[in-house]
């Protein structure tokens, strides 16, 4: 799936170069998010065409971390943990946008969903009796890295992080022989929590949805 999940980024960004208006058709704000909520998933697929690093960091740490937690955890649960968290990343930078003031923000790249992976794979190794220093060196840097650098949506980095340690957890530590029960329950959870906090928060801001 890591290599699916690579090969539709980096299509994705041949088109943005290609195809006029496909990086403004599939990026996210969370104003349009509002009315046009497949915006959500569709921008952690684009990057920034006028940085060829953005895709290029985002590929690598998605491939550090990526075939690792795949076969831990099996192709259904990994695949969810990405678009889970890539969701995640979305809702951060709604839930901020009020604080914020950042309604119209656009943001694309991959960043949200693979904070959600480094988040996972910090709960596993810990699980697993397993060092983490590393990969808690590696959200440390990218932390600090989200608001030095220009132009960079911590808000997604986030909300993807909180998703994938979320849902890691539950995936790690489910109980042998009710690994799927619970993995299908806690995904449903997290999903619900995600919808209602963004449903609550256009609510309170008065954004029409639809």
């Amino acid at each position: 799936m890591t290599f699916w999940i690579i090969g539709l980024c980096v299509a994705s960004y041949v088109l943005q170069w290609t195809v006029p208006g496909w990086t403004s058709r599939w990026w996210f704000s969370p104003i349009q998010g509002a009315s046009e909520p497949w915006r959500f998933l569709t921008a952690a697929f684009l990057h920034s065409p006028s940085s060829l690093l953005h895709i290029v960091f985002n590929m690598i740490a998605l491939w550090s971390v990526g075939p690792y937690l795949e076969a831990t955890l099996g192709r259904a649960r990994y695949l969810t943990l990405y678009v889970v968290s890539a969701i995640g990343g979305s809702v951060g930078m709604v839930v901020l946008a009020p604080a914020l003031g950042s309604w119209g923000q656009a943001a694309v790249g991959a960043s949200g969903a693979v904070f959600g992976l480094f988040g996972a794979v910090l709960v596993v190794l810990r699980r697993l009796g397993r060092s983490a220093g590393g990969i808690i060196g590696v959200i440390v840097v990218n932390g600090v890295l989200s608001f030095v650098l220009p132009g960079i949506a911590w808000q997604a980095h986030l909300g993807g992080l909180v998703t994938g340690a979320l849902l890691g957890a539950a995936y790690a530590y489910a109980p042998r022989g009710r690994q799927h029960l619970v993995s299908v329950a806690a995904t449903l959870v997290v999903v619900g929590g995600l919808v209602a906090s963004t449903l609550v928060t256009y609510a309170q801001a008065g954004v029409p949805l639809g």
